[in-house]
């Protein structure tokens, strides 16, 4: 193991994953509750992406999208939780530096692509609820294809530019990474290099990649809560807003955590709360998710009773 202490040291072999140190005595009761958000987790994505794969009527962009944003979610889980299940299991903190980078590099493709997906997915229902007689012809089985694939590329090709940049600094001093996974802020802050040039980078495609996504999700919802508004029935209100509810909570959970993570303050008084909302959209978004589009989705839980019936010979789909 690297000596943190040490600080003339040209390179260092490997990270230390401090993790939630303050709760030592917690450490076997961490990893049974862990693994079981793991599995409930992985169930219930891979559940979703069975049932728009397997029930005809969910062959729509809009459930298309949902596939491909439980497909982000499977990954995220397993990027960050099977490493920190190890380290509460067996009490071994290291990761290799190259294992540290390439967690990195996944784990930020996945948030990249995660802005994206929600914006494509506001889209969606922007162009279904404020232009629903030019739906079927705007968004097409080709065109909502192009939108997810490209919401994965620009994903890839961000996170590839800071890696690239990630790959010029000098790490020869402390190797303890304050946190349970390998973000970018507690990496940086172990460089011994000048850090403005990645700084200016992540600023800069930040404005180009990841605020365009978010303004597009924004302006989609103001335009769909302002058609909303003008429906005259209440019953159509209802209808409307219902296609769409389940979005707007994902979205606000996200953003809003999002928000707390990286642009509130890092002070020494505010690391584990930093930590705390971090393990909100790493481990328990990616679980809720799933919950809040089945239980809010007459469709989803509609193809959920078929699959059931398919199971136990009620009926085939």
């Amino acid at each position: 193991m690297a000596d943190a202490e040490v600080g003339n040291q040209t390179s260092i072999t490997e990270f230390i994953l401090l993790g939630f140190e303050i709760f030592p005595e917690l450490q076997i009761l961490l990893f049974l509750l862990f693994l079981l958000l793991y599995i409930a987790t992985m169930a219930g994505n891979i559940l979703i992406i069975v049932l728009i794969i397997a029930v005809q009527h969910l062959h729509t962009p809009m459930y298309f999208f949902l596939g491909n944003l439980s497909c982000l979610e499977t990954c995220y889980t397993c990027t960050v939780l099977p490493r920190m299940l190890a380290s509460l299991l067996t009490g071994d903190k290291t990761i290799s530096f190259s294992g540290c980078f390439i967690q990195f590099f996944f784990f930020g493709m996945l948030l990249v692509t995660e802005c994206c997906l929600l914006s494509v997915m506001s889209y969606d229902r922007y162009l279904a609820i404020c232009k629903p007689l030019h739906y079927a012809a705007l968004m097409t089985d080709r065109f909502s294809f192009k939108l997810a694939t490209g919401s994965w590329v620009i994903g890839f090709i961000v996170v590839s530019v800071v890696y690239l940049f990630l790959l010029q600094l000098t790490f020869c001093g402390p190797n303890q990474v304050d946190h349970f996974f390998c973000d970018y802020v507690p990496i940086i802050k172990l460089s011994c290099s000048d850090t403005y040039e990645i700084e200016l980078a992540v600023l800069s495609l930040d404005c180009m990649f990841v605020l365009p996504p978010f303004l597009l999700t924004l302006m989609s919802y103001v335009c769909i809560i302002t058609t909303i508004v003008r429906i005259p029935s209440t019953t159509g209100r209802q209808k409307a807003f219902s296609t769409c509810s389940s979005h707007i909570i994902v979205v606000t959970i996200f953003y809003g955590i999002l928000a707390i993570v990286y642009m509130f303050p890092r002070t020494n008084n505010l690391k584990a709360l930093n930590k705390l909302f971090s393990l909100s959209y790493t481990v328990l978004t990616p679980l809720a998710n799933p919950l809040i589009y089945s239980l809010r989705n007459k469709e989803v839980k509609e193809a959920v009773r078929k699959v059931v019936c398919v199971f136990i010979n009620c009926k085939t789909l």
